[in-house]
Parts: C-alpha cells; structure tokens; sequence
C-alpha cells in the first residue's frame, strides 16, 4: 500500500485513538486542511483496505482495518518499551483474523519469488547428495531445531550438550531431567513428521494433536486441548477458554491452511496460528515449530532450524500478531531463518 505522508499520519492518528471522528482527526492533523481534501484521503485509505468507516452523519468513525494491521511497519523498539497493560494491545481473540488472512496474500511477489527461488537451490543441494550425507545432514538439523526450539522456551541445554545427548546418550550435568526429555521429544517428533509427512494430503487436527503428544510426553502436560483459560507471560492478550471455541478454530486454522496453494504461506500460517490459539496447555508453540517444517518440507522445501535467531526477537515477533494481529516482523524473521537453512545445511 503506498500513501503520502499526511495519509500515514492520518494512520497513525487513528491507531493511537482506536476509533475516532473525522473532527478529531483532523484536530489532531495540526495542519490547515480543508475538509474536501481530509475527505478525499479518508476515502483513499477507506478504498484501500486500511481504514473502516462505521456510522452515518455526525456518528462517523473510522478505525485501521485488520487487513492494514497485519503489515502495517511497526517500531518494536518503541512498542515493547511501554509495559504490556500499557500498549493498545488487543486482549482479546479476533474472530476475524481467520477471514482476512484467507482474503490476502502473505507475501509480496518480490518475497514469493525469493522464497521459491530458495526452494529451488534447496532441492539442487538434496539432489547432490548421497543417501549418507542426506541422513547426517538432517541429524544436526535436528539436533540444532531441538535446542533452539528448547532453548526459546527456557531450557539451558547447551548447543553442545544437546549434540552430546543425541549422539552419545548422555545427559548434561547440572540439567533437569524435563530438560532432557523436552530434547529428546523434540527429535521423536521431528523424525516422525519426516517418516510420515502426507504429501499431496491436508492438515488435520490428528496430526496436530499426534506431534503435541509427542512433544510433551513424559513432562506432565495433558494431551487434549485445553479447557481452562491460560495466560501468557509478557502480555496482555488471553486466547480462548472454551474447549469447544478453541476446537472450532483449530478446524477453521486447518482449513485455511488447507486452502493456500503456497508451502511458505501454509507453514507460516501454521507457527503463528496454533501459538495464537494456544490450544494445548503447554508446548504450543514448539508444535507449531515441528507443524511448520512439516509443511514445508510436505512442498519440498527446507526446514528450519532457527539457530540464528535470538529467542527474545522471537518472542517479540510472536507478541506483535498476538497483541497487533501484524505478522510484520514475524514474516521477515521467517524469511531470514530459510534463507539461513538453504545456505547452512544440505550443502
């Protein structure tokens, strides 16, 4: 979407006021514009997609649209120095999201192209290799997805330690024995999606929940969706709490994946709606990490490891589509962690 400068700031007026009135805004404006001209942006933005116009007469409102919200740029430097209860952050689960996200493409044609052409070199690289270099490079794929994976919900294995454990057997010292078994769930739940990746067939709620149970078994975590409400660290946003809403969702979540002809856009979709659903009590997130290479690499693309990536940007990331509904930053730190599994592994 391109606006002038005065159509961004109009943006921008109307984000911090969450709804407001064309008097304010153009109180707010601080510059003389006549009222044909306010009119004529607000309807270039209303045409465009990102603003919404509600009311009729002196009760007109206008609010940003979903649509805009999950590209808009966003500063994360100044959003994440205000406190959580302090960020104009939705608490609460959008509904809509679902029909938006089916309504768009997620990527540019500049950054479909991009990726497909990384699809591309991934698949020569498979191709030169030997049956004995495929296995092995896909062992310290795994091995670094799982401690990485691990790592950004909190355990301290090591990169080295969590080697040591999947080639030798032996636990690190000075580890819990949870942290152990979250690895080795890992690896079981990796290998797994591999053995029986369903090409050609749709995601279903099954394999969801087959690689949740994987991925927690032996932690104490139940393996049915969730019938309580959770809450989540660092935010003000609280997913869903009836079991009956958050089935429904997950379904719809499949069928929207279902729908998209892109690999890429699937697998994104899968990381940041099953953690945006939080259907399971605990290790969302991790089954949305293992559901996304599984998609991935169901279109014969690379998985990723994200190794390169600094939990906290991704925590970051994840928060700005849960509290902003912007898949913004999380897309681009997507596209970084497969150009970084391209260039980095099966070579």
């Amino acid at each position: 979407m391109q606006f002038t400068d005065r159509q961004q700031r109009i943006i921008g007026i109307i984000t911090a006021e969450k709804q407001t009135s064309i008097s304010r805004i153009k109180e707010l404006l601080r510059e003389n514009i006549s009222q044909v001209t306010l009119n004529r942006d607000l309807a270039k933005l209303v045409s465009d997609r990102a603003l919404v116009k509600s009311g009729k007469a002196r009760a007109v409102r206008y609010s940003i649209s979903d649509r805009y919200r999950l590209f808009s740029p966003i500063d994360q430097e100044t959003y994440f120095e205000k406190d959580p209860d302090k960020r104009a952050a939705s608490a609460k689960f959008n509904f809509n999201i679902f029909s938006v996200l089916h309504d768009v493409p997620l990527f540019t044609p500049a950054e479909t192209a991009q990726l497909e052409v990384l699809k591309l070199e991934y698949q020569e690289n498979v191709e030169g290799l030997s049956s004995t270099l495929l296995k092995k490079e896909m062992e310290r794929l795994t091995i670094e997805l799982s401690w990485r994976s691990s790592q950004i919900e909190g355990n301290t294995y090591s990169l080295l330690e969590t080697e040591r454990l999947f080639t030798e057997k032996q636990t690190a010292r000075n580890r819990t024995k949870e942290e152990t078994v979250m690895l080795l769930n890992h690896k079981d739940a990796l290998e797994f999606s591999v053995q029986i990746r369903p090409r050609e067939e749709d995601l279903t709620l099954r394999f969801i929940e087959e690689i949740h149970s994987m991925l927690i078994k032996d932690l104490g975590v139940s393996r049915n969706i969730r019938s309580r409400a959770v809450g989540i660290t660092g935010t003000a946003y609280r997913p869903l709490d009836n079991e009956f809403q958050i089935k429904e969702y997950l379904e719809k979540m499949c069928d929207l994946i279902n729908s998209k002809q892109s690999g890429f856009e699937k697998a994104l979709l899968a990381v940041l709606l099953i953690s945006y659903i939080q259907p399971f009590e605990d290790g969302n997130k991790r089954t949305a990490r293992i559901i996304g290479n599984a998609l991935l690499m169901n279109d014969d693309a690379c998985p990723l490891s994200y190794r390169s990536v600094e939990s906290i940007e991704y925590k970051k990331a994840m928060l700005l589509f849960y509290e902003q509904n912007n898949l913004s930053a999380f897309k681009r730190l997507f596209i970084e962690q497969n150009e970084f599994g391209v260039k980095n592994y099966f070579r």
